[in-house]
C-alpha cells in the first residue's frame, strides 16, 4: 500500500497541488445527519442523550459552538506548520491535569461565529501561507455540525485537520469520513482506570483503539504526553499497541516530553510534578525500539 501520510507531507513540502476540496454534495447529507444527532446527542461516548435544539446540556457543556481562538498556529508538529488552529470551548473529557483547562473547562466561553463568516476566515489565512485548518478544542466533537457547516461555505482547497482526544462514536467517525485528510490524535491512556481517574472517562481503552483501527487507513498523527509515573500502565501498553496494530499504516507518533501539573493537578501524588528526563528518556528509547515512525 502506498504511504499515503509521505505522500501528503510531501505535497505540503513541495507546495504541490493537491484535491482537498471536501465534496459539497455529500456534505449536505452529513449536516442532516449532524442535525438529527443534536437531537439526542452522541457525538461522543458518553452518548449524554440530551437534545441540544431544546437548549439541554450535556457532560461537555457545549450549546452553541463557541471559539476560543483562531489563529496561525507554529507550535503544532513540524509537518503541519504553519497551522491555522480554530479552538473550541468545551470538552467531552475533564482531565485533571489538562493544560489548557481555561478553554476545555469553560464552555460558555469564546464567542459564536457565523459559518460563513469563519470560511471567510479560513480563506484569508489560506492567503496567509497556512498548509492546513485544525480544528481543535478543548475537543472539537461537540462541535461537529458546526464544522460541516463552514466547510459547506469553505471554497479553499486545503487539508482538514481532526485534533482530538478521539472518544468519538462510530457515527460521528461516519460524519468525518471523506471530510477529514489528517488525524492528530490524542492517545493518553494505557488504563482505563487511569483514564477514569484523571478524565472521568469509562471504557477508555476499548473505544480509543476501536477509533484509531476505524481511521487506520486514513493519515494520522498520534500524540502520548507522557505522564510523570505513567509509564508502566500507560506509556508501554500505548506504544506496544501501536507497533502492533498500526505498523504498516500511514501513522506517525509523537513522544511528548511537555507535561507539567495543571488545573487540579496538584490533588494527584503521582501528577504533581514535572516529568523527569530519565522517564521520557525511557519512553523515547522504547518507541524507537520497537521501530516507530516518530515526528
Amino acid at each position: 500500500m502506498d504511504n499515503k501520510l509521505t505522500h501528503y507531507f510531501s505535497i505540503l513540502d513541495n507546495n504541490e497541488s493537491a484535491k482537498y476540496l471536501v465534496n459539497k454534495d455529500k456534505l449536505g447529507g452529513k449536516i442532516k445527519a449532524a442535525e438529527e444527532i443534536l437531537q439526542s446527542c452522541h457525538f461522543c461516548e458518553r452518548r449524554c442523550g440530551v437534545n441540544l435544539l431544546k437548549g439541554e446540556r450535556g457532560f461537555c457543556g457545549v450549546g452553541k459552538p463557541r471559539v476560543a481562538s483562531e489563529f496561525i498556529h507554529w507550535g503544532e508538529e513540524r509537518e503541519l506548520i504553519p497551522s491555522h488552529t480554530v479552538f473550541f470551548t468545551g470538552c467531552t473529557f475533564s482531565c485533571q491535569f489538562c493544560q489548557n483547562w481555561d478553554i476545555s473547562q469553560y464552555p460558555k466561553h469564546g464567542v459564536y461565529i457565523e459559518p460563513e463568516t469563519l470560511a471567510n476566515m479560513i480563506a484569508k489565512r489560506v492567503r496567509q501561507g497556512v498548509k492546513n485548518v485544525n480544528w481543535v478544542g478543548g475537543d472539537p466533537t461537540p462541535d461537529i455540525r458546526y464544522i460541516l457547516e463552514v466547510l459547506n461555505h469553505c471554497n479553499e482547497n486545503i487539508p482538514q485537520v481532526w485534533n482530538s482526544n478521539m472518544y468519538l462514536t462510530q457515527e460521528s467517525l461516519g460524519l468525518l469520513d471523506g471530510v477529514i485528510d489528517l488525524y492528530l490524535t490524542d492517545f493518553k491512556y494505557g488504563s482505563d482506570s487511569c483514564a477514569r481517574r484523571l478524565s472521568r472517562v469509562d471504557d477508555y481503552w476499548e473505544i480509543i483503539t476501536r477509533n484509531h483501527l476505524l481511521i487506520s487507513e486514513e493519515d494520522i498523527i498520534i500524540r502520548h504526553l507522557v505522564l510523570p509515573n505513567h509509564i508502566e500502565c500507560c506509556t508501554i501498553p500505548i506504544l506496544k499497541w501501536i507497533a502492533e496494530n498500526l505498523r504498516n499504516k500511514s501513522v506517525k507518533v509523537n513522544v511528548m516530553d511537555q507535561y507539567h501539573p495543571e488545573w487540579k493537578a496538584s490533588r494527584y501524588e503521582d501528577i504533581n510534578r514535572g516529568l523527569h528526563g530519565d522517564e521520557f528518556e525511557r519512553a523515547y528509547q522504547f518507541a524507537e525500539e520497537l521501530g516507530l515512525s516518530l515526528c
